[in-house]
């Protein structure tokens, strides 16, 4: 009989073991479920690093391009300003003499002999208008009187306000190409 109480214990034992192992199994299962969520957490934690220090790079280096921008901004505004003063005093630059001014006639082609009226003109409408004034001697140069070099200052000086101002603007243009070309 005591054997066979010394059996029941045994058996006893047993099956608490058994009954302690399958736990035990259950909590290493989760654990182990707990440590690849974990691994694959950190492998997540470690690419947003690696994308925000990717991105932190690209923020620099926009940074310095707005240096850049900024500069070339700062040179092109100081061009503007140049170029509104010279075109401000451009206008009182030529001044014209009041004396009268030779205007010399175009050449113009020898004339042509007249075609008969009766039959119908095969060119074009300018050598029928040339045609029809040959027989006119050409025009001597005329002089302006100070009435008309008066009422052509003004022409003359926009004139020469536009030439320095395209100038100017050309100059600018040349100078901000080498500005953007060095960079």
């Amino acid at each position: 009989m005591a054997g066979l109480v010394m059996d029941a214990v045994l058996m006893l034992l047993l099956v608490a073991a058994l009954g302690y192992g399958v736990r035990l199994e259950k909590r290493l299962r989760a654990l182990r479920e707990g440590q690849l969520a974990f691994a694959g957490a950190v492998t997540e934690l470690n690419q947003a690093a690696s994308r925000a220090e990717a991105a932190l790079s690209a923020l620099r280096g926009s940074g310095q391009e707005t240096d850049l921008l900024h500069d070339r901004i700062v040179k092109a505004r100081e061009v503007k300003q140049q170029l509104e003063t010279l075109i401000a005093r451009a206008p009182t630059a030529p001044v014209v003499s009041r004396a009268p001014v030779e205007i010399e006639p175009t050449a113009e082609p020898a004339p042509r002999p007249r075609e008969p009226r009766g039959e119908p003109v095969l060119s074009g409408s300018r050598d029928r208008d040339r045609s029809l004034f040959a027989d006119r001697a050409p025009e001597r140069p005329r002089l302006l009187n100070e009435e008309q070099v008066e009422r052509f200052t003004p022409v003359l000086q926009a004139l020469a306000a536009n030439q320095a101002a395209k100038q100017s603007l050309n100059r600018a243009r040349r100078s901000l190409d080498e500005d953007l070309f060095a960079a």
